[in-house]
Parts: structure tokens; C-alpha cells; sequence
């Protein structure tokens, strides 16, 4: 049974801030740093006239460099707190904290971080959670290590004790372990009451195994946001269709369907010959606010990305969509989301 003093809480429950990493030229984003840049400072900026943001940096350079730069462009630097700490790249989604909440404070769930699967090096971005557990900007909070590879973005949680989560990836990570081992795991660790398993949905160009927070996500207890595919030509229109299937055959814990919101889908982006991961599904949601990723730089791309954000306002009623253009990022293969992770009101230190 879940562990009735802690709770796992969904990510549009109130915010101290929003934990990123600043890209410099040690990590992957080397190549197109510039565009990169004007991403994280379009983010940074859009978070900031909602509530903090801790921005990790690799070193004192990296640091009066980020700040010159959020400076420059009028950030409002007093909602802008750096900590200093070794990390391989940005994806904080994966590599940062899974935080519940407990009756004396914060538990920070330490899961291992293996670069998804050995892919890529991941030793300092593994050993992340617990150098912020140490840097003093978490109050309240105690460490918990748990020897199992899992990234942040691979789940999604209402809030209420459902978990969504995607086969594909799990059982790339532990191929050694049965589903309903796995489920039993999840519940405990995330006290949880429930795993909803997609066994269908992908990305071509992510590198992740079906992340779920690209393919879709809780907008309160009981809806549900997606990335649909309307076009029968695309190659993923198939196992989109099935995952939309999929959905709409989820119940409640009450046994109603989810409501459900299907985005649009961008048109084929492509860079050196290869598809880049383009989903809507991966925005964040923030105090009052939901950031979204962007990827038009035509009337084609503007006319869909406004449907999305359409989509997006029916979703969460009284939020303002923010728009961030994110094509820089996934040439990485990864989205807004996945840079950021969020974090529970009352965890960050007073300044």
C-alpha cells in the first residue's frame, strides 16, 4: 500500500520554482549554443513573471555569464537563484528530483540516472540529486536513494494517486522484470495506488524509449492531454492512433473515462536528413501558468502552434499559455519539459 505520510503531488499544485541547467559549451548544446541560449532566456524569462527559478551552473564563469545574459534581456533577477554543481548536460527532467511530500518536509527520490539505458555518459548528472540534497537550497528535505534506472520523464502522476507511464520505456530499462513487478515498485517508491501502462505511442527521433511526457499527460485528476497524428501518410499515425485508443479506454478510480485532449501535430521538422521530436504534450505546467513548446517559423508551423495553445486553454481553465519556441532543443531530442523540473512549494530555501 502507498505510504499514507508522503504523496506524490501533480505538477500544477502550487511551485516554489522551476530547477533548470544552463547550457554552456561543455555539454551537447556546444554545436548551436547561441539558439540554445535565446531558448533558455525566452524560458527563464516566462517563468519569472510567475514565480523563481533555480538555475544550476556548472561554475562561477558559467554563472556571471548566465547572469549577464538573463540581465541583459530584463529578467527580474531577484526571482533567479544559482547553485553551483557538476552536471553532463540539461535534461533535469530526467536527471533532477522526484519530490513527495510527507508530513515533516520533502522526501527527495534519488533514482538511478544511466544516461537512458547507457546511451550517453551520465555519472555527474546521476550524482545531481544529491549534490542539490547537499547544497543547502533545499530545506526540509531528506534523501532518498532508490537503486532503480528511471528518469523523471518516463512517469506522470494526477496527484491523486494514479500514475501514467509508458511500457516501452520500463521495460527497456529492467527488461528482466515482469509489469506487475514493476507496477508494485512504483506504487511503493511514488505511493501511488495505481499505474495506467501505455503500450503503444513513440517519437521518431527520441532517443528516450517512449518518454510519456511526449506523449501524454495528466490536466487534473481525471483529463488527460495528448499528442494525437490526423495524418494517415505519417509513420506515426498508426501507434498514435492505438495509444489515443488506449486512452480513451482508461477509467477513473469512479470507473468514467478521462477526459481527453488531443493536440494537434506539428508538421515534419527536419534537420540534416532527420525527423526531430516535435511533441506538444511536452509543456510545463507552473503557478497560473502553462509554458508551451513552439516550433512554427512559418504560417504553417504559427497556425498550428496556436492550436495547440488552444488546445492547452481548454485544458487548464484560468491559466495563461506561454509560448517558447523550441525547435533549438530538439535537435537534442528533447523539449521544454524536459529541461525543467519543478518544485514544491515550501522546499527552496528563503535567499
Amino acid at each position: 500500500m502507498p505510504d499514507a505520510s508522503a504523496r506524490f503531488p501533480a505538477e500544477w499544485e502550487p511551485q516554489s520554482a522551476v530547477l533548470l541547467a544552463w547550457p554552456h559549451a561543455g555539454t551537447d548544446w556546444a554545436e548551436r549554443l547561441a539558439e540554445v541560449e535565446e531558448t533558455y532566456i525566452t524560458l527563464v524569462a516566462g517563468i519569472t513573471r510567475f514565480q523563481d527559478v533555480v538555475v544550476c551552473v556548472a561554475d562561477d564563469d558559467v554563472e556571471a555569464y548566465a547572469r549577464a545574459r538573463l540581465s541583459s534581456a530584463r529578467v527580474p533577477m531577484a526571482r533567479v537563484r544559482f547553485v553551483s554543481i557538476p552536471y553532463d548536460d540539461t535534461w533535469l527532467r530526467d536527471s533532477g528530483p522526484l519530490t513527495l511530500v510527507s508530513r515533516d518536509g520533502f522526501r527527495l527520490l534519488d533514482f538511478r540516472f544511466t544516461g537512458w539505458g547507457g546511451k550517453f555518459e551520465a555519472s555527474r548528472d546521476d550524482a545531481l540529486v544529491q549534490g542539490l540534497a547537499s547544497s543547502g537550497i533545499l530545506v526540509k528535505s531528506d534523501l532518498q536513494p532508490i537503486d532503480f534506472a528511471m528518469e523523471g520523464g518516463a512517469i506522470d502522476t494526477n496527484g491523486s494517486g494514479t500514475l501514467l507511464t509508458t511500457w516501452r520505456c520500463l521495460h527497456e530499462r529492467h527488461p528482466e522484470l515482469e509489469r506487475e513487478t514493476v507496477s508494485g515498485r512504483l506504487r511503493q517508491w511514488l505511493a501511488q495506488e495505481r499505474v495506467l501502462w501505455l503500450d503503444h505511442g513513440y517519437l521518431e527521433g527520441d532517443d528516450t524509449d517512449a518518454h510519456v511526457d511526449t506523449l501524454a499527460r495528466f490536466a487534473a485528476d481525471d483529463a488527460i492531454v495528448y499528442q494525437a497524428c490526423d495524418d494517415p501518410a505519417d509513420a506515426h499515425y498508426g501507434e498514435l492512433q492505438a495509444m489515443a485508443a488506449e486512452l480513451a479506454a482508461f477509467r477513473t478510480p469512479d470507473g468514467a473515462p478521462f477526459r481527453l485532449f488531443p493536440l494537434p501535430w506539428a508538421p515534419p521538422i527536419i534537420d540534416r536528413n532527420r525527423r526531430l521530436a516535435a511533441s506538444y504534450a511536452n509543456f510545463l505546467i507552473i503557478n497560473r501558468a502553462v509554458m508551451m513548446p513552439a516550433y512554427g517559423v512559418d504560417e504553417e508551423g504559427w497556425q498550428v502552434d496556436a492550436a495547440a495553445a488552444a488546445v492547452l486553454a481548454d485544458a487548464f481553465p484560468g491559466r495563461e499559455i506561454v509560448q517558447v519556441p523550441c525547435r533549438p532543443l530538439i535537435w537534442q531530442n528533447g523539449s521544454l519539459h524536459c529541461i525543467t523540473m519543478q518544485l514544491p512549494a515550501g522546499i527552496v530555501a528563503p535567499d
